[in-house]
């Protein structure tokens, strides 16, 4: 399946729920928008869908002869997602895996993208259809694994890393989510889920950390009241130069193998 008009298709994953990823992904986008790139997200997790609710964007997409026309946020980022394709944002999609992989391929190749900068693939959990299905057919420049700081996480994580890599998809860089809390009254770093591994997963697979994000309380209600755009944070804008980075060196590197 051909790109087209889009600069980069980067997917970010986790292999295991509840770690964030989802946010990562809506916060890469929007600070990728802040700094004027045209930016799409391709929400992949099918069953448990989440960019919407985030960016606080309601369907339904409709066609107008040239493929469905995505959503757009509040601060101009596209997007498609299950979720448009309910009434109500309480209705589960019960779907086989057929019909979840032919979807996903419909929300790319089927999709009026236009001319973009990135798109942005926010991958489900797990090994199974799914990611199968974007790393064998979406033409991906690279992948960005989150996860948080415990033993289980990173041991769930690298089943995923191992998988993109047995299908020879480039590995951009590890994020550690809610690595760490700052108290806003002492300003004593606490590191709530357990020490950091981040680094020794980086190094074990030749990869960059491309950040460490820390719990911040101002996020949540940032995403629940479907305003992650306006968020943004230090640590969000080093996350994204080191990303930026990470595809530029994967470009030369494959150029230099050419």
């Amino acid at each position: 399946m051909e790109k087209g008009a889009i600069g980069h298709v980067i997917a970010i994953a986790s292999g295991k729920g509840g770690v964030g990823k989802s946010s990562v992904t809506a916060l890469i986008a929007s600070e990728l928008r802040r700094r004027n790139f045209s930016v799409g997200v391709l929400d992949a997790d099918v069953t448990g869908p989440s960019q919407p609710k985030m960016f606080g964007v309601r369907g339904p997409l409709v066609d107008r002869g040239e493929g469905i026309e995505p959503a757009t946020t509040s601060n101009g980022v596209t997007m498609v997602s299950s979720q448009f394709m309910v009434e109500d944002e309480q209705t589960p999609v019960i779907w086989r895996g057929p019909l979840v992989t032919r979807l996903i391929m419909q929300f790319f190749g089927g999709v009026n993208w236009g001319k973009l900068d990135y798109v942005l693939v926010d991958m489900p959990p797990g090994t199974s259809d799914v990611p199968l299905t974007v790393f064998q057919s979406l033409p991906l420049d690279g992948i960005v694994f989150v996860f948080t700081p415990q033993d289980l996480s990173a041991l769930i994580v690298k089943k995923a890393m191992n998988m993109a890599r047995d299908l020879h998809v480039q590995l951009l860089g590890v994020v550690e989510n809610m690595s760490y809390f700052t108290c806003p009254h002492c300003g004593k770093r606490s590191d709530l889920f357990g020490v950091s591994h981040v680094a020794e997963v980086a190094k074990e697979y030749g990869i960059p950390l491309l950040a460490r994000l820390p719990i911040d309380p101002k996020l949540s209600p940032a995403a629940d009241a479907g305003q992650v755009g306006a968020y943004t944070s230090p640590e969000l804008s080093a996350l994204t130069d080191a990303l930026l980075r990470a595809i530029q060196d994967a470009e030369s590197s494959q150029l230099t193998v050419l």
